[in-house]
C-alpha cells in the first residue's frame, strides 16, 4: 500500500473550491501525487503527466515480458519444429481468419 504524506491528501470538497491550486502543487512538483480523499478514504490519485506516461510504459513493458514468457513456454512444450512467419505473411493469415488488419 502506498503511504501519503498529509500534504499529499485533500479532501475532494477543498479539491473542488482549489483545483487550479492543487494541480499547479502536482504539475510543479511541489508534491508527487495528490490523494482525493472522500469519506476518510483515498478515492484517486491524482499524477503529474510525465509520471504517468512512465507508469503506462513500465505497465505496458511488464504485459510484454507475460507474453514473451508465455510464448517461450508454449515453445518449448511443442512436439514439432516452429513455421516463423514474417509480417506479411502474419497479416494474410490474419486476414484469411476473418481479422481486420
Amino acid at each position: 500500500m502506498v503511504a501519503y504524506a498529509q500534504q499529499e491528501m485533500v479532501g475532494i470538497t477543498e479539491l473542488s473550491k482549489s483545483l487550479s491550486g492543487y494541480i499547479e502543487k502536482v504539475s510543479s512538483r511541489t508534491v508527487e501525487k495528490l490523494a482525493v480523499v472522500r469519506h476518510n478514504k483515498p478515492e484517486v490519485v491524482i499524477l503529474g503527466i510525465a509520471e504517468y506516461e512512465r507508469m503506462k510504459e513500465l505497465q505496458d513493458y511488464l504485459e510484454d515480458l507475460e507474453i514473451a514468457q508465455v510464448i517461450k513456454e508454449r515453445m518449448l512444450d511443442l512436439k514439432e519444429p516452429v513455421k516463423m512467419l514474417s509480417q506479411e505473411e502474419m497479416f494474410e493469415y490474419l486476414k484469411q481468419k476473418g481479422c481486420d488488419v
